[in-house]
């Protein structure tokens, strides 16, 4: 198995670009709010906080709890030195949702509560069982998109899961994010709708699989 040391980057990327950074306490803010202008517009989060004008504001606290507290907390935080966005994932056998955590984020969701329960436990029923690492959240802040950025920020954790042997999972929650990790390897397992929301598409990514 990879441990937290493990995962570490090279200098740079193959084309030359800087390698993502670890991300650390200072940097949460400012990625708060990266991650909260990432998923403005996302379908699953527009459903679980229909509220426009609340959403952004709502979108900057749960992700500083989830930086804080998953990504900083246990998992893996990668962001770049502009802090434009990060992607959270979780090592093999931590990807459940701490308690804490789910009390800290629960009330954001405000009369939709039970809505956000609703699929957080359709989501944990039907996630991966074996030995992976899981990406929780992947985003980059919109001025930032379509450089290649999201990608470069998962490759330390899709390069621990080629050395491990271990396969990568995650939930893409729009078209476009699904399409990104389609080119990195992952392949669609099976799309979960509840309560009439918009669709997750569970997916996974096979050790060594191309990218």
């Amino acid at each position: 198995m990879t441990d937290e040391t493990d995962i570490r980057p090279t200098a740079t990327t193959q084309d030359g670009r800087p390698q993502p950074r670890r991300a650390t306490p200072a940097d949460v803010a400012r990625l708060a709010r990266a991650m909260a202008e990432a998923f403005y517009d996302d379908p699953v989060f527009s459903w679980l906080m229909p509220d426009d004008e609340r959403r952004l504001a709502r979108l900057r606290r749960f992700y500083a709890i989830e930086l804080r507290h998953v990504g900083l907390g246990g998992g893996h935080a990668w962001t770049s030195d502009e802090l434009a966005g990060a992607s959270i994932s979780a090592p093999p056998g931590a990807w459940h949702v701490p308690l804490r955590v789910v009390l800290l984020q629960g009330s954001l969701f405000g009369a939709y509560v039970a809505r956000a329960a609703r699929l957080l436990g359709a989501v944990e029923r039907r996630h991966l069982r074996e030995p992976h690492h899981y990406f929780a959240h992947i985003g980059v802040e919109p001025a930032a998109q379509g450089k290649g950025l999201g990608s470069r920020m998962m490759r330390p954790t899709l390069d621990a899961c080629d050395r491990d042997g271990l396969p990568a999972y995650l939930e893409a929650s729009s078209e476009r994010s699904a399409a990104l990790y389609e080119r990195l390897g992952f392949r669609l397992v099976r799309e979960l709708r509840v309560g009439g929301g918009p669709p997750l598409r569970l997916m996974i990514r096979y050790a060594g699989a191309p990218a």
